[in-house]
Formats: structure tokens, sequence, C-alpha cells
């Protein structure tokens, strides 16, 4: 071997072993970095030595499919149970503190304690002032519920605006790759940018992804909708400015293909989008309609009766009376508008007694006849209404028949049942996004320890070729020195 061959062969080895510690280096730098894959000096075998070729890197396109479902199953589970918290709490109060149940126990209590005391008419103030309290529980409750509907509304609208800039930011970096591609450089970076831009846009939408010439990617959700393909596709949504009990809100679109809502405590929203139509649109509603029926079951439970006369609304009143609403049918917006009856209420100028002897609707409707201020009839038949069957319409989503006071739990009942299922189910499926995570990391991303472990492999291969050059040089000063 001739000293020019040795000397290019140690040179080569150098410019290699450099290439590869700049690599190395690289990957340890970026080792805490859960968006970036670890990289490869492939290096070939040519005379008169070996010189890396080729940076490769690290990719495993199931596991990282994978990933990406899991992380929208979870953000979509999570959206559905974080807002349930919040929704629980905002109607029903801390423990159910200020829920309707809670009012109408007390209600019932109040009323047996005048029905044992019917001339104390600071007894009856005290049943008015339940009722209030009953009241003003399906009042603020529904008010509850639609700002809660509004302030997801706002949340979606946040949500697409984010998602927008992302499909945008995504389309940058897939013309990074692609002109990397066409050009023979390295594209690692601009394939991490994109990655890391998948996964997020995953939270928001479930993606499915497919790879054409140059690297160029195709991006489109679960249901085949298009949502990147060169360009990104708009994603639009108008907000509204309020909402009242019944309205309905605007969907999310994608390349004017509608978003689904997600279904059930365990829902199938795949994505914070489709989580925050479940809320507002699904969640929130059902609860609204149970907040209905409890008021339309309670001016039903409180009417006045007379003989060949229709029934007419007693202690609790709505825009409607004197009329009690129809039986079984919801009257949408019915929890916002019930209040309890002025000529009753002694802050208006009521009378209590009117509870107690009948006639707020007139003479026709006077029960105790006798004008007897021990008189408890009616008392304990409002009481009894309270716990006898009636009919409620079933689309509310509870039992259709029941008790106007079994109804109320009901209603809790329902709501957290659905809660402790997306909790449940919010804990797997974020257990099954940290574990594909983690499995993906394993596969493509950067083991400190191995990185090291090269690294020293890599300064023994550079003293060695130190060595050789050392060698080589010493070789060609013997060798001018004996020419000269």
């Amino acid at each position: 071997m001739s000293l020019s061959t040795a000397l290019s062969i140690a040179q080569s080895a150098l410019m290699n072993t450099a290439r590869q510690t700049s690599v190395v280096s690289r990957n340890v730098a970026d080792a805490s970095n859960p968006d970036y894959s670890r990289r490869q000096a492939v290096v070939t075998s040519t005379a008169p030595g070996a010189r890396s070729v080729d940076i490769q890197r690290a990719a495993n396109e199931l596991l990282f499919r994978q990933n990406l479902g899991a992380l929208s199953a979870w953000s979509g589970q999570n959206a559905l149970y974080s807002g349930m918290d919040q929704l629980g709490v905002a109607v029903n109060g801390v423990d159910n503190a200020s829920s309707p149940s809670t009012a109408i126990a007390n209600l019932q209590q109040a009323l047996q304690l005048y029905a044992t005391s019917p001339s104390n008419q600071n007894l009856g103030a005290s049943v008015i002032d339940a009722a209030k309290q009953v009241v003003r529980s399906l009042n603020e409750g529904s008010k509850a519920v639609q700002d809660f509907r509004t302030q997801t509304d706002g949340q979606i609208a946040t949500a697409v605006d984010d998602l927008n800039s992302l499909l945008s930011q995504f389309q940058d970096a897939n013309t990074a790759v692609m002109s990397g591609t066409r050009s023979g450089t390295d594209v690692s970076d601009a394939l991490d940018q994109r990655d890391a831009l998948l996964k997020k846009i995953s939270n928001y939408v479930p993606v499915s992804t497919f790879t054409r010439g140059d690297n160029d990617m195709v991006i489109t959700t679960g249901d085949g909708t298009t949502l990147f393909e060169t360009i990104p596709r708009t994603v639009t949504f108008a907000a509204s400015a309020g909402y009242t009990a019944g309205a309905a809100g605007n969907a999310v679109y994608i390349d004017n293909v509608p978003i689904s809502a997600g279904a059930g405590g365990n829902t199938s929203a795949s994505g914070t989008l489709a989580g925050l139509l479940q809320l507002r649109d699904g969640v929130a509603s059902t609860m609204q309609s149970q907040l209905d029926e409890t008021a339309r079951g309670l001016i039903t439970a409180f009417a006045e009766t007379a003989p060949s006369m229709a029934n007419a609304a007693g202690l609790f009143t709505w825009s409607g009376a004197p009329a009690v609403p129809a039986a079984g049918t919801l009257v949408t917006g019915l929890a916002a508008s019930i209040s309890v009856n002025a000529a009753m209420d002694p802050s208006t100028g009521g009378n209590p007694t009117l509870l107690r002897d009948g006639g707020a609707n007139g003479a026709a409707y006077v029960a105790n006849t006798g004008g007897g201020a021990s008189y408890s009839t009616l008392l304990v038949a409002y009481g009894d209404r309270l716990d006898q069957p009636m009919t409620f319409d079933p689309a509310a989503g509870v039992s259709a028949t029941s008790s106007v006071s079994d109804y109320a739990a009901s209603s809790i009942g329902w709501f957290e049942g659905v809660r402790q299922q997306a909790s449940t189910a919010s804990d797997a499926k974020e257990a099954l996004a940290s574990r594909s995570a983690e499995a993906l990391s394993n596969a493509t991303g950067v083991n400190v320890d191995q990185e090291m472990s090269l690294l020293l492999d890599l300064e023994h291969t550079y003293q060695a070729s130190a060595r050789m050059m050392k060698t080589v040089d010493d070789m060609l000063t013997a060798l001018l020195n004996a020419v000269g």
C-alpha cells in the first residue's frame, strides 16, 4: 500500500468519524425531545476507504399511526370528561348542594312541617321560601347550562382556529420535505416537524395519512374527508353569541363536510372537536331537557284542582298559566321561566295560606271551604303528589314514569353515570396514548446509554485514524529527509 493511499484512508476515516460523531451528538442533545427521531449515519465501504453516504431517520409507521389514533381518542374523551366536571358543578353545585333534587327535598320537609301546624303562618312562609329555592335552582341551572353551551361554542371556535393554523404550518413542513427529497438533501428535521404537527392535528380530529411521490403527504379524517392534499382544506365554524334552551348549535365543517359529534360516556368522539360538539349538543342539551321536565312536573304536582274545572297552575306557575303543561310533553325552556305564584308569595303581597286552602285561581278552586285554620288536607295531598308517579317525556333521557322527586334524583343519577363512564374511559384512553407514545419512543427515540457507548467507540476509531495519519506523516518526513 502506498503512503498516499494510506493517507487517503486515514483522512476518509477521520471525516467519516467526524460525521458520525456529529449525528450522535445531535441525538444526545435531542434525547428529551418527544418529537425527535433518532438519526444514524450509514457508512458504505469504497476504495480507498470508508465514507459516510447517508443519514437515516428512525421511523415506525405502524406505531406512529397507533399513537395518532390513541391521541385522538384520548383528546375527545378528555374534552367530554373535563367539560362534564365543569357542567355538573355549574348546575348542581359541589356535592349537588344546589341541585333541584336537593331543593325539592327541602320543599317536601317544609311542606310536611306546615301540614303538622297549618295555622302557623310562619311555616307557610317557609314553604314559599323553599319553593323559591326550587325555582332558583331551576332558573339558575338552566342559565348555567346555556352559559356552558356558549362557553363550549367559544372553545370550538378556538379549536377550529388552532386547527387551521396547524394545517397551514403543515403545508410549510410538507413543502420542505418535498423540496429536500427532490434535491437529495437530508430532510430529517423537516420530517420531525411534519410528524409533530400531525400529532397536534390529531388532538382535534382523527387523521389518516398516505405518502405519495417526493414524500408528499395527504391527510384525511377518520371518515375519509380530505383535510390536506397539497394545500389545507378549510375548516369552518360560525360561533353563536349566546344560547337559549332548544337553540341548535352550528356544525363544524371540513371542506363543507360536517364533523359528527361523539356519543356515550365512553365516547365515540375522536378528537377534541367531536367531544366539544357532544358536550354542547348532547350532554348539555339533555340536561336542559331534564331541568325543563322537572319544572313541568312541579307545576303539575302543585296544580289546583276543582270539580268540572281544568287544572290550574298553583304554587308554581309559568308563561302559559293558568293552564297546566300537557302531560308527558317536554316544554323547552320551562326551567328558565318557572316561578312561584305571586298570589302566594308574601314578598309580592301574596298570601301563603292560599297554598293551604286553595283558591289562587279563584273561588272555584278553594278546598278549605269551611275556612278552618287547622285544615291540612290539601298540604298533605301536595306532599303525596311529589311522590306519585307521573308521565315524563322519554326524549329527556330519564325514566318516562316517575315521581317528581325521583325524577330530579334520577337526573343527577343519569349525569353522574355518564360522567363516571367518561372518567373511567378517560383514564383508560390516556393510558393507551401514553403506552403507544412510549412504544413509539422505544422504536424511534434516542437511548442515551447506547449513544454514549457509540460515542466512545467513535472516539477509539478517531484515535486509531489519527495514529495512522501520524505514522504516515512520520514516514513521509523520514523519506523527505533521506532524499534531501
